[in-house]
């Protein structure tokens, strides 16, 4: 089973929804980045849920640091972040065991792993195992932003109700870092809570799409071709629960375009090369130019709905019908965002780990 990501610093998560710990090991973080246990708590806040718009599961996430860290500062070797699970209800699957939940892993993790899997709660699959990723990756958003770097995302649209596009990126981002339902329009942000609360008044739920800007990028990250800024933010994207669709800059816009309209003109502002505009999203030729880094992720609404759906018995191979029950997000994409950021900032960091060394994010 594959649960590590990247080379120069590398992620990898374990644990399993309704087991006793959760949990994130990074390896390669420079030696010297500060650990801001405040900013730990409020990116793990933002993940959680809240509200009737969210699941009614909240987890304390009473989380600890059992290596990588001395007196507040990173050291260079494996840190771990371990984060217990103490809001379970292993009762809510025993019914189901057997019963493939439409749009879940149950039935492709019985075939993996043979029945030996825990099941409850999804196991390895459930996104309660993200909470591991945003405990680390507030540590990367830190050494990132001591660089100049910085990373944000909001829900562009949700249920075909769309937010303001990005204007002011530096104050942009900083709004949305202390918002709960990261939307840059409020009054768009009020509709879109009412549809999530429409779908759960009515046993379904929405997806939506997100959209990340980072700024401060410096040009000459990445590799072209397999490793391309594109193909590793991607890979790590595309494993987080739910989503199923990545674009950069224009993305599937660009294909109705022009090659006039496509490209993006290159000019010279106070000594520095710039693009005057962005279509490709700050990258060319799979190398990042210096531009702000835009990213637009589809999530598809949560696959766990209370209607009766068909489905089939795996261990007796014959058709049943599924009622779920439990505790179930009638929307994900805000809570996923803040997965993003996280997301987004460690696979920054390792590319840019790869192209100016290992102790780069450290160094004042």
């Amino acid at each position: 089973m594959k649960n590590t990501f990247g080379n120069s610093v590398a992620v990898t998560i374990f644990g399993e929804s309704h087991g006793a710990e959760i949990g994130v090991v990074v390896d390669g973080l420079a030696p010297g980045i500060p650990v801001d246990e405040d900013f730990v708590n409020q990116q793990l806040a933002l993940r959680r849920p809240s509200g009737k718009i969210s699941t009614a599961r909240v987890e304390p996430d009473p989380w600890r640091i059992v290596s990588g860290v001395y007196n507040g500062f990173t050291t260079g070797t494996p840190l771990t972040i371990l984060i217990p699970n103490t809001n379970t209800k292993s009762k809510d699957y025993s019914a189901t065991r057997y019963l493939a939940r439409p749009g879940h892993a149950d039935y492709t993790a019985w075939e993996k792993y043979h029945g030996y899997e825990d099941f409850r709660g999804g196991g390895h699959f459930s996104g309660r195992i993200t909470a591991g990723l945003v405990a680390a990756g507030a540590i990367a958003l830190t050494a990132l932003k001591a660089k100049g770097i910085r990373v944000g995302t909001h829900v562009a649209r949700l249920a075909g109700i769309n937010d303001r596009k990005f204007e002011n990126l530096t104050e942009d981002i900083e709004t949305l870092s202390n918002l709960p339902f990261a939307v840059l329009d409020s009054g768009a942000g009020e509709k879109m809570q009412e549809a999530i609360l429409q779908a759960a008044a009515d046993l379904d739920s929405v997806g939506g799409i997100l959209e990340t800007c980072a700024t401060g990028i410096p040009a000459g990250v990445g590799e072209p071709w397999f490793d391309s800024v594109e193909s590793i933010l991607s890979h790590g994207l595309f494993s987080i629960p739910g989503i199923k669709g990545v674009e950069f800059g224009d993305g599937f816009a660009m294909a109705d375009l022009r090659g006039s309209e496509a490209n993006d003109p290159f000019r010279v502002e106070n000594g520095k090369i710039v693009t005057a505009t962005n279509h490709n999203g700050g990258i060319n030729g799979g190398i990042t130019n210096g531009m702000p880094l835009f990213i637009r992720m589809a999530v598809k609404p949560t696959p766990s709905i209370f209607r009766e759906q068909d489905t089939v018995d795996f261990q007796q191979v014959e058709n049943a019908a599924l009622t779920l029950v439990g505790r179930h997000d009638p929307a994900i994409i805000h809570r996923a965002r803040i997965v993003v950021d996280s997301l987004v900032a460690l696979v920054l960091c390792d590319m840019l780990a790869a192209r100016f060394g290992t102790d780069w994010l450290g160094k004042e």
